[in-house]
């Protein structure tokens, strides 16, 4: 890419940074963020007992959600901009503040607030963690560092209910926010005592005073806002076509294009052109986007799926889900022996197509069928996301030098979590529709979900609603597939790192 190899030489790596305490410190971190995404879920009757506020108590997870969406872009351009290493550690420490402020919390105001602080640490830790793993691994080892981070990540999210239930049940609620304080502690010393910063370009055009674009911040955090307000209470606190939907998606288009204009005036703009002027980035930003819309699919309907349709109970359910964990770091930490003989485009493309034909596969399963035939489908998903996944963020940051990497790997995930909002909005419109049609009454899944008695008629209606879901979310993988074979360069213009010279440069 001659845009990038023309830039200031990117700063080198030292031999001081000690890589197994750093790993050790990135999936603490990671494990931190995938954690509190889930951990409070089946600690919500405990928590609503105590505190009260359950018309407001789904907050706790869109707060959470609300602030590790918007802050991602704003972490990456810092990172780029002050070093990965302090804006790592001020995202732990701000989380833990935020842990100790939720166990202290005096009512469910006061505790989504203070969920909000968590998700502003979290925001840091999940961009942050990513980059900082591009940055201490050459080209050929990433899968391997990424897999790792990929496997916590798995474990965590689906660990997260079950330690969350067991605090809550032996002994309190606040507990689930305390645990997390030793854990971000130990992170923290490692962080400190064991990463070294590269030694940044000392070129005078290198001594520049920094300028913080804070108005271009401020916009995108108030886009974000709205934006995942609309997409969260949507269907939910009221009607798509109310007033409030309405409002807020035309306030979030109009902070959309106030956003664009101050963003091309800055002079260090948070979320700069070039992001989405590269082909790579943009497709691979596209591209993930689709792939958080398509995990909606599973993760937020399959378990009400299995216990609905199927009639298992939680914890079977889980592991129904938990078939796709088991299966997509292995086939992630594999990519690299694929996309080295064939590319990272072709690589995507072929996980990504046979995910869109397992999709298709889930509406002919038979009704209500057998437990280990969607746990089959989802091992194969998992791999086959894996192949999609992770050859992507590699190549992507692969493309481009030090100082632009943190803004690049935020923007990816960033493009993930936007799609993962739209996808639960969207997706659950449309399972409450069918159901409504179907059914013949005002309902939604969420209320079928937690009925004690499961009728044959609205197990056929979930089973339909469902099916619907997953031909959505293989409507979401076409898309991806468009837009690798349509956008995406055929081979991804890898740059050479002074400190991968030694590497043989890998086929791309």
């Amino acid at each position: 890419m001659s845009e990038a190899t023309t830039r200031a030489t990117a700063p080198q790596r030292t031999d001081t940074t000690r890589r197994g305490p750093v790993v050790a410190a990135l999936m603490l971190g990671m494990a931190l963020a995938a954690l509190d995404g889930t951990i409070v879920s089946t600690a919500v009757p405990q928590i609503v007992g105590d505190l009260g506020g359950l018309s407001v108590f789904s907050w706790l997870f869109s707060g959470y959600l609300l602030a590790v969406t918007v802050t991602l872009p704003v972490y990456g351009k810092l990172s780029d901009t002050f070093g990965r290493k302090p804006v790592l550690i001020a995202g732990i420490a701000l989380f833990l503040i935020g842990s100790v402020l939720c166990a202290s919390a005096w009512s469910m105001g006061s505790l989504i607030a203070f969920r909000v602080v968590q998700g502003l640490g979290g925001g840091a830790l999940q961009g942050t963690v990513q980059t900082i793993a591009a940055d201490l691994y050459p080209l050929k080892e990433r899968p391997r560092i990424q897999a790792r981070l990929s496997s916590v990540w798995a474990a965590s999210s689906v660990a997260g209910p079950a330690v969350g239930g067991v605090l809550a049940g032996y002994a309190d609620w606040r507990w689930i926010f305390l645990v997390n304080v030793p854990v971000g502690l130990l992170a923290l010393w490692l962080i400190a005592r064991h990463l070294a910063e590269p030694a940044r370009s000392t070129a005078p055009h290198a001594r520049v005073r920094v300028r913080i674009d804070w108005a271009g911040a401020l916009a995108i955090f108030a886009t974000g806002a709205v934006l995942v307000t609309a997409l969260v209470q949507g269907g939910v606190a009221w009607p798509w076509l109310s007033a409030p939907s309405l409002g807020l998606l035309g306030g979030a288009a109009a902070l959309a294009a106030l956003t664009v204009v101050i963003e091309r005036r800055a002079a260090e703009p948070i979320i700069p052109g070039w992001v989405w002027r590269r082909r790579t980035i943009a497709a691979v930003n596209l591209s993930l986007g689709a792939l958080g819309l398509l995990m909606v699919a599973p993760t937020v309907f399959l378990p009400t799926y299995a216990q609905s349709v199927l009639g298992l109970g939680p914890i079977a359910a889980g592991f129904v889900l938990s078939s796709w964990t088991l299966s997509w770091p292995i086939s992630a930490a594999l990519s690299n022996r694929v996309y080295t003989r064939i590319g990272f485009r072709r690589t995507a493309i072929l996980g990504i197509s046979v995910a869109l034909l397992l999709l298709l596969a889930f509406p002919f399963l038979p009704f209500p069928g057998e437990p280990w035939q969607p746990a089959l489908l989802m091992l194969l998903l998992g791999a086959a996301l894996g192949l999609f996944q992770l050859p992507l963020i590699v190549g992507v940051q692969s493309t481009v030098p030090y100082e632009e990497r943190g803004t690049t790997t935020a923007s990816v995930l960033f493009c993930r979590q936007v799609g993962q909002s739209v996808g639960a909005a969207l997706f659950g419109a449309v399972a409450n529709g069918v159901l409504a049609a179907r059914l013949g009454a005002d309902t939604d899944l969420d209320t079928l979900a937690r009925s004690l008695k499961a009728t044959d008629l609205i197990r056929r209606a979930v089973d339909t609603a469902v099916d619907y879901v997953y031909l959505g979310a293989a409507g979401a993988a076409a898309l991806a597939l468009v837009v690798l074979l349509t956008i995406a360069p055929r081979r991804f213009p890898v740059l050479k790192e002074q400190a991968e010279q030694r590497e043989a440069p890998a086929k791309t």
